[in-house]
Order: structure tokens, then C-alpha cells, then sequence
């Protein structure tokens, strides 16, 4: 499989809110800031961004799901807005490698139409920070 880096999204946790059952699971809401590079568009995350995460009692489950707006330019100069939904489901049991992610786009940047309809996957790395989410479009599969 073919992929591009379309994106990187650095990404500043601002504050968390958690939540546990007497089962043992954990709920987190991550509000966050930050910014994203890229050959493609280069902008801020907008006020807003949430990412809520849900972690099984012994450890086994981790899904996560981030809605949040970038504002900034497209690769053409052009002013423009992307929104990204980004899910994730990891089974830490099994963990080889970053955390993969799929991501659904939608922009304004015609330009960019591309990432409204381009099979997206992204990967988590950790950073002193937060987190760097690299966006990738497949090519071809």
C-alpha cells in the first residue's frame, strides 16, 4: 500500500476530564490546541477541539474519537477551513506499532477537495506535549 503524508497535526492537550465506573472503565475528555504543517496546508486548530477516549478496566479496549476545525492556508495561499473527525480503536493487547487512526476531512479549500473523498489513515506518536497525529491519504490499495 502507497501512502502520502497529506498532514501533521500537533496537537497540545489543554485540559482532561475523567470519569470512572465501578467496573473499572475510564472515560477522557481531552480538550486541546495546537497547530498543523504540512506540503498541503498549514494552520491552527480552532477553540473546540475534544477528543474522548474510553479505556476498558483491564486495559484491553482504547477507542478514541476527535472532532475539531483547523483554520489556515491551503497549499495554493487560498484562506480555508478543514474539519477533521478522526476514530481510532486500538486492542493493547495486541500493540505493535502507533496507534492507527481513520480520519474523515472535510475542507472548504477547493484545492483540497481531494480530502473530502480520499481513503484516509493516520498514526499517534507521543510528544512532550501531546501528540503528533500524521494524516496520510492511500494512494493506492
Amino acid at each position: 500500500m502507497e501512502v502520502e503524508e497529506v498532514l501533521t497535526i500537533h496537537v497540545k492537550i489543554d485540559k482532561t476530564i475523567e470519569m470512572h465506573n465501578e467496573y473499572g472503565d475510564s472515560v477522557l475528555m481531552l480538550s486541546f490546541s495546537g497547530n498543523a504543517t504540512g506540503k498541503y496546508f498549514e494552520g491552527e486548530i480552532l477553540p473546540g477541539g475534544i477528543d474522548t477516549q474510553i479505556i476498558g478496566k483491564f486495559g484491553d479496549r482504547h477507542t478514541l474519537s476527535a472532532r475539531y476545525m483547523l483554520k489556515g492556508k491551503d497549499h495554493t495561499g487560498e484562506n480555508c477551513e478543514i474539519f477533521i473527525e478522526n476514530n481510532g480503536n486500538e486492542n493493547t493487547k495486541y500493540k505493535a506499532g502507533p496507534l492507527r487512526t481513520y480520519p474523515k476531512i472535510i475542507t472548504n479549500s477547493k484545492a483540497l477537495q481531494f480530502l473530502n473523498y480520499d481513503i484516509l489513515i493516520g498514526e499517534l506518536v507521543g510528544t512532550n506535549s501531546g501528540v503528533d497525529i500524521k494524516i496520510m491519504r492511500v494512494l493506492n490499495s
